[in-house]
């Protein structure tokens, strides 16, 4: 726990460097992510899923730089490997309800089944993919992210009635 912190505390008083900066433009349309993974055969699939679906991407092979690239972007997609749980989850259970809600996020695991709703609530993530059901991933996030989107619609709307969106 307590490295947990010294990783967000450095992260958080490192001075402006433009470079840490995913996205200098990002077209209105165009929906970002960032991948967290250091599983080379994982990270790529996932990858290739992101760019057939429209999205810019960011990658992360270590929790360092995935924390640094939320600095200055709130992503639409965060996909987290196991390796990254602790420390980019952590961050992004800090964030305010509102920032959270609009990020989809996902833990890829080998442990844990692909869908598990309850596993997914455990982890506070908003949905879980197996590796072992990798070679899916496309149809698997746009499930998700469709399931994500129905589940919340009549939520949202009701917040943009009353001036809150």
């Amino acid at each position: 726990m307590e490295d947990e912190k010294k990783l967000l505390d450095e992260v958080a008083a490192d001075t402006y460097d433009a470079s840490d900066r995913p996205f200098d433009f990002v077209l209105e349309e165009g929906e970002t992510a960032l991948v967290c993974s250091n599983d080379a055969p994982s990270r790529e699939k996932v990858i290739q899923a992101l760019q057939g679906m429209g999205f810019q991407i960011n990658e992360s092979a270590a929790a360092k730089d995935a924390l640094k690239s939320m600095r200055f972007h709130v992503f639409d997609l965060v996909i987290v490997d196991e390796g990254f749980e602790r420390e980019v989850l952590d961050y992004l259970e800090t964030l305010n309800m509102h920032t959270r809600r609009n990020i989809f996020v996902v833990l890829l695991t080998g442990t844990l089944r692909t869908m598990d709703n309850m596993a997914a609530f455990h982890r506070s993530v908003n949905l879980v993919i197996n590796k072992k059901n990798i070679d899916d991933v496309a149809v698997i996030l746009r499930r998700g992210i469709s399931d994500n989107k129905n589940f919340y619609s009549v939520f949202t709307d009701g917040l943009r009635k009353i001036g809150k969106i």
